[in-house]
């Protein structure tokens, strides 16, 4: 398959990357299929749709004639064999387990065109940890996006092995089509380029609030006050989202057992989690929306 040959994209998982993933292939003219298990979360997903297209018009980033073209061209369906049918490429964004995403793209490999190419958007995980569960590891890679999708516009390309060449090279265009800058890396990386070094960082302001060295708020004006970032960590980590932030956090604690502190950082987000407050989704997280305190330009203190 060349690149000119991919006309129709497959998004499993309809959370916030799903959605965003959907949005960025739509807006650069793919037809996208936005798929889910739960009926309930494609409404939902329909919903925030509707809201990116009008904040993105609003702030010029793009058309209202792009915004209706896009919106036009994405379709939903909690049915496996309808989403897959004429898939040229599959965006996968389930949650942060290699037993689940081996699960999902084997589905999928019995249902999918030969021709069509798995992608993961695992934030730390690595395909080679569930290319055979998937099917077919030689068309298996990673295509990681970063949030927003239309803003932070990099995107991680890591094949593992067993990826053919061709593929690798295929997905590096495709990422430049829809108005990505592909990072391709040479070797599988837990956490690709950024995203090594992002979780370096959210890990020890995890780790600072956890053993009450200091407040979230200090935490993040030290982040914001040095880089002049409008987010500090928490703040971010509220736009991902807690629940997803926990997933990671608790599945490497309990595989890396010389990191205890990981342990004690996934039992502090989890009490979060537990009370629904996973951050902007939900109105509320370590800080509470649409007006965060870290928004105030007296929140630093300058």
């Amino acid at each position: 398959m060349r690149i000119d040959d991919v006309k129709r994209v497959l998004v499993v998982g309809s959370g916030t990357m799903g959605q965003q993933i959907g949005f960025q292939c739509a807006g650069h003219g793919y037809d996208v299929v936005l798929y889910d298990v739960a009926p309930a979360a494609l409404e939902s997903a329909q919903q925030r749709l509707d809201a990116y297209a009008e904040q993105l018009v609003a702030d010029g980033v793009i058309s209202a004639e792009v915004r209706d073209a896009a919106r036009a061209r994405i379709t939903t369906t909690s049915e496996r064999s309808a989403a897959a049918a004429d898939a040229d490429l599959i965006s996968e964004a389930v949650p942060e387990d290699p037993k689940l995403k081996g699960e999902v793209f084997g589905e999928f490999h019995a249902l999918c065109p030969p021709r069509t190419i798995f992608m993961t958007n695992s934030s730390t995980l690595l395909p080679s940890q569930f290319a055979k569960a998937a099917g077919r590891p030689d068309r298996l890679i990673a295509l990681h996006f970063h949030l927003p999708a239309w803003v932070n516009n990099v995107a991680d390309v890591m094949p593992h092995k067993g990826t053919l060449p061709e593929v690798t090279e295929l997905v590096v265009e495709f990422a430049r089509r829809i108005g990505q800058i592909p990072i391709e890396l040479h070797r599988e990386h837990h956490g690709y380029v950024f995203n090594a070094m992002y979780t370096a960082v959210n890990r020890e302001a995890i780790t600072m609030a956890e053993r009450g060295v200091a407040s979230i708020e200090d935490i993040d004006r030290a982040w914001m006050g040095v880089t002049k970032s409008p987010l500090g960590p928490f703040g971010a980590l509220d736009a991902v989202g807690l629940d997803t932030a926990w997933k990671i956090t608790d599945y490497w604690a309990r595989r890396l057992f010389f990191v205890r502190q990981l342990r004690r950082n996934a039992k502090f987000l989890k009490a979060y989690v537990d009370r629904g407050e996973l951050g902007i989704k939900t109105g509320k997280g370590f800080y509470s929306y649409p007006n965060p305190a870290f928004a105030d330009p007296s929140f630093i203190g300058t």
